[in-house]
């Protein structure tokens, strides 16, 4: 029944944020409202416990259609078993593929074999131009993207109908793997022409990434992981300017890779926080703002080994983070992970949840539903402002890749991922299924059978690497 004023009945009073601070004083017992219901982020960033609406400015994202793209990792050492596991996940629904080459510090010990043989059997039964494709980002990124162009052009595609992402990422690398192939000075006088080689092959898309997710593993708070991002994709922006090139040409192949964890609010923030700081570096060069193009993986150090099915829980909720804060491509971690290598059913987990999501809740039907929220869009512009900062300080230390050098970055990060250990013994933060509400005894955890090893690669310049690091192993909680 309409009680509403329209229709005669009582008109309520606006009830004002004052009020509500009153009551909400007397039934915390005096306590200050502002102190009793304000959380921090881990950037000392505050959470109001209430927000007022404010004036929408909806971010726009770079894929069209309600349905980003559904990404499956492509890990498996075994190139035949990963071969029927993309034939598989093709058929069943997933609209992009991953390949995670071994030594990538996105593979966790697992992953492709990085050679011609390895990719042609891994992609033989999927036709050009089905699917997305996209390299992680690893030591030998720009081999793979000549074998994976020249697979392409042995299989006759239309290169202008294809959505590929390379994923070289010198400094991932660098921060990732602790070495680099060749000096500073190599690299920033090659990168130009290498890419001037892969402009003349015709091969679109995403060529350079920068790619957050080496730093966020490591422990990076959200700010620094932005920052580095940030200062990634200006380093390639320099590489282009002082080569001479024109920065337009540049600009649509720079794309950018992050994680999202289990924190809903604050992982949409920051993935609508990177798109505004885009805009605002190309606005700097007196460029005309492209949309970013966004790849987002549920959070590695999210994942728990101990009752490991609470995992699909942190990674649903992680998807749906990325999918409502705009990003193009999505890539949720099977929820065994952090027990070994996948299983059939883990990877149909993984996959099924982003269809649901995208099919049958149509999570992605709003384009930027954020926009317009009071508690959003704060974080997103106090992300925006914390991010800077941290660029800034990345710019005054002499970039990306001299900083890591120096292990400046590497020793923020470090701080920041003490900090969080901390807090679990002294702020009451808690991980459910490990550290509170543990199973008495774990259930088996399938996996199959694969070693985690890792790989040499011979290395002109090192530096302090940043390794993964899960939380539940900072607390030592682990089975």
């Amino acid at each position: 029944m309409d009680v509403g004023p329209e229709s005669g009945g009582p008109e309520f009073p606006p009830f004002k944020r004052d009020q509500w601070a009153a009551l909400a004083e007397k039934a915390l017992r005096g306590a200050s409202v502002e102190e009793a219901l304000t959380s921090h982020t881990d950037d000392g960033i505050p959470v109001s416990a209430i927000s007022e609406r404010v004036v929408a400015t909806p971010i726009a994202t770079s894929h069209q259609s309600s349905r980003w793209t559904i990404v499956q990792r492509v890990d498996d050492p075994d190139v035949e078993r990963a071969r029927a596991q993309v034939r598989d996940d093709v058929e069943q629904g997933a609209t992009g593929l991953a390949l995670v080459f071994e030594g990538a510090p996105n593979a966790f010990g697992f992953g492709l074999p990085a050679t011609p043989k390895a990719l042609d059997t891994v992609l033989g039964d999927i036709p050009p131009g089905r699917v997305h494709l996209r390299i992680d980002a690893h030591p030998h990124s720009r081999t793979t993207a000549e074998m994976l162009v020249a697979l392409l052009g042995r299989k006759r595609a239309d290169m202008e109908k294809l959505s590929l992402s390379f994923g070289i990422d010198p400094a991932a690398i660098f921060a990732g793997t602790g070495g680099l192939r060749m000096s500073i000075e190599a690299l920033q006088a090659s990168m130009p022409q290498s890419l001037g080689h892969f402009f003349a092959l015709g091969a679109p898309g995403i060529l350079l990434e920068a790619d957050g997710r080496v730093y966020h593993s490591a422990g990076a708070t959200e700010a620094q992981e932005l920052g580095v991002m940030i200062a990634s994709a200006v380093l390639y922006l320099r590489m282009f300017s002082e080569a001479r090139q024109p920065l337009v040409y540049a600009v649509p192949h720079i794309g950018f890779s992050l994680a999202v964890d289990q924190d809903q609010f604050l992982s949409m923030a920051k993935i609508r926080a990177l798109r505004r700081l885009w805009t605002k570096v190309q606005e700097s060069c007196g460029l005309e703002p492209t949309v970013a193009a966004v790849h987002a993986e549920t959070s590695y150090r999210m994942m728990t080994a101990r009752d490991p099915e609470t995992n699909i829980l942190r990674t649903t909720i992680a998807a749906f983070a990325a999918a409502t804060g705009g990003a193009d491509t999505i890539s949720i971690l099977p929820h065994t992970i952090a027990k070994g290598l996948p299983d059939g059913f883990a990877r149909r987990i993984a996959r099924n949840t982003q269809i649901v999501m995208a099919d049958e809740s149509h999570v992605g039907f709003v384009a930027d539903p954020a926009a317009g929220s009071g508690a959003v869009e704060a974080l997103t512009e106090s992300l925006c402002g914390a991010a800077w900062k941290e660029f800034q300080a990345i710019e005054a230390e002499g970039g990306v890749l001299k900083s890591l050098t120096e292990g400046r970055i590497q020793k923020r990060v470090v701080q920041a991922r003490q900090a969080r250990a901390a807090a679990f013994g002294s702020d009451g933060r808690a991980i459910v299924g490990t550290t509170v509400f543990a199973l008495k005894k774990e259930r088996l955890a399938p996996t199959l059978s694969a070693k985690r090893r890792s790989v040499a690669v011979e290395t002109a310049v090192t530096c302090e690497p940043l390794l993964p690091v899960r939380l539940d192993e900072l607390v030592g909680a682990q089975p």
